[in-house]
C-alpha cells in the first residue's frame, strides 16, 4: 500500500481512506481490461496507473492486449475517425478483418474473460470481442476514450452493432455519450501525480535534458507533446509559431511526441511536420521512444503548453501541463473544454491565428503565466488525479455488480 499512503500526502487521507471503504464490496472480484496496446497514447499509460492501483486495494485486477494485423490497425484507424467525424470510407474486406482478429483475440483470451466478474473493454478495437462470449458470467462495459459526439453515421451503425451487448459505456463527457439501452456514466480521464511523467524534477535535470536536444532554454520554449497525428494539428501548430515569431524573435517551438501500434498514419504525419518546419533551426521536432521523464522535463521547462487539436478526447498532456503550473493554450474540442477554463488555466482557441495571438499575450504578461499556472495546478488536484478517476471506477463496479441502476429504476 504504498503508493496509496504516497498519494495520500497529495490528495489528503480521506480521499484514499474512501477507496478503501469503496474497495470494501469489491473483495474477491476479478476485474480485467482490455485494450489495443501497452504503449503510446494515454490509454495505456491510464490502465497502468489504475489496475496496480485496483492491486493495491486487494482487488484481483488484471490487463490484456489484444493482438491485429496492420490490416486490423488500418480498419481500427478509419473507425476512429469516422467517430470522430470524418468522412472515411471503411471497405466491407476490412471490417471482416475486423470481425475476425477480434474473434481470434476471444478464443485467446476466452479463459481469462468468460468468467471474470467485471470486465472493461476500451475503444473500438476490441469492441466486438463480445460477440463471441453470449455466456460471459461478469458485466461486461464499454469504455470510449474519444468524442463521439458526431460519428460519421455508417460507422457508428456497425459499431453500435456490438456496444449495444454490454452492460454500460463509460464516456468522458455528457456531449460525447450516445443513445443506447444500458446504464452510461461519465468519467475523465486522469493523471498520476507519482508517475515518472509527473513528479518534480530537479532543475539540473530539466536544463540536462533540452541541452542534449538541442534546445535553448534561455529563450521562451512553446510545446506540443502528442502523437503525430492530424487531430492534434501540428501544422496548424508550426503556423501559428510563424505568426509568433515576427513579434518574438527568440522564440523556439518543440513539437515532441511518438507512435502507437494502433496508429499506422503516425510516420506519414511525422514526414508532413518535417516537410513543414522545412528545417528551421528553431522549430525542433522530435520523435520520440516512450520515456515519461523526458516529457516530464521537456514540459516542466516549457514557457506555454500548446495543445491545438482539432477533435480530442480528453488531452492528458493538457493536463500533465497544467499540473506542472503552465498555462495551456487548447483547441475548443472535447476534454480540452473541461479543463482549460478560459481566461483562469488557460485559452481556448480554434485558428493558428487564435492561437498566436494568444501566445503573444502570455509571452508579453509573465505575472499572467504565472496566476494560471497556480490555477491550472490547483484545478488538477481537484478534479483530474488517479484518485478520483479510481473512484469512480470502483463505483461503477459496486453499481453493476449490485444491480444499483436497476433498483433505482424500481423506484
Amino acid at each position: 500500500m504504498e503508493k496509496l499512503t504516497k498519494l495520500a500526502e497529495i490528495v489528503g487521507t480521506d480521499v484514499v481512506e474512501q477507496l478503501f471503504q469503496l474497495s470494501h464490496w469489491l473483495k474477491d472480484v476479478t476485474v480485467v481490461h482490455v485494450n489495443s496496446t501497452r504503449e503510446g497514447g494515454g490509454v495505456a499509460e491510464i490502465l497502468r496507473n489504475l489496475v496496480s492501483l485496483m492491486r493495491e486495494l486487494g482487488i484481483d485486477a488484471h490487463w490484456e492486449v489484444i493482438e491485429g494485423t496492420p490490416e486490423f490497425f488500418q480498419c481500427t484507424k478509419g473507425i476512429h475517425n469516422a467517430l470522430h467525424g470524418h468522412n472515411v470510407v471503411i471497405p466491407d474486406r476490412l471490417l471482416s478483418v475486423y470481425r475476425e482478429v477480434n474473434r481470434e483475440n476471444a478464443e485467446r483470451l476466452k479463459d481469462v474473460l468468460q468468467d471474470a466478474d467485471v470486465v472493461f473493454i476500451h475503444d473500438p478495437q476490441p469492441a466486438a470481442l463480445i460477440e463471441h462470449f453470449p455466456d460471459r458470467k461478469g458485466k461486461w462495459i464499454w469504455r470510449c476514450h474519444i468524442d463521439i459526439s458526431k460519428p460519421q453515421r455508417e460507422v457508428w451503425k456497425f459499431l453500435k452493432q456490438f456496444v449495444e451487448r454490454y452492460d454500460g459505456s463509460i464516456f468522458h463527457l455528457a456531449s460525447f455519450a450516445k443513445r443506447l439501452s444500458h446504464p452510461m456514466y461519465l468519467i475523465p480521464p486522469s493523471i498520476d501525480p507519482l508517475g515518472e511523467k509527473n513528479i518534480p524534477l530537479d532543475r539540473e535535470e530539466i536544463v540536462k535534458t533540452y541541452e542534449e536536444l538541442g534546445i535553448d532554454l534561455s529563450r521562451p520554449v512553446l510545446l506540443q507533446v502528442s502523437r503525430f497525428d492530424r487531430l492534434k494539428d501540428p501544422i496548424g501548430v508550426i503556423q501559428a509559431y510563424r505568426m509568433v515569431k515576427r513579434f518574438f524573435p527568440s522564440v523556439q517551438l518543440v513539437l515532441a511526441g511518438g507512435g502507437a501500434k494502433d496508429d499506422p498514419e503516425s510516420m506519414a504525419v511525422l514526414s508532413e511536420v518535417r516537410a513543414a518546419a522545412n528545417g528551421e533551426k528553431d522549430i525542433h521536432v522530435l520523435f520520440l521512444p516512450t520515456n515519461d521523464r523526458l516529457i516530464n522535463a521537456l514540459q516542466r521547462g516549457a514557457t506555454i503548453i500548446i495543445q491545438k487539436s482539432i477533435r480530442e478526447g480528453f488531452g492528458l498532456t493538457v493536463t500533465e501541463g497544467m499540473w506542472k503550473y503552465k498555462p495551456v493554450i487548447g483547441g475548443d474540442t472535447g476534454g480540452i473544454r473541461l479543463q482549460v477554463i478560459n481566461y483562469h488555466t488557460g485559452f481556448l482557441v480554434n485558428t493558428p491565428e487564435g492561437a498566436a495571438l494568444r501566445i503573444r499575450y502570455l509571452l508579453s504578461h509573465p505575472e499572467v503565466r504565472k496566476e494560471m499556472g497556480r490555477k491550472a495546478h490547483s484545478f488538477v488536484k481537484e478534479n483530474f488525479l488517479i484518485t478520483r478517476h479510481l473512484r469512480d471506477y470502483l463505483s461503477v463496479m459496486i453499481s453493476q455488480l449490485y444491480n444499483i441502476y436497476e433498483r433505482l429504476e424500481l423506484v
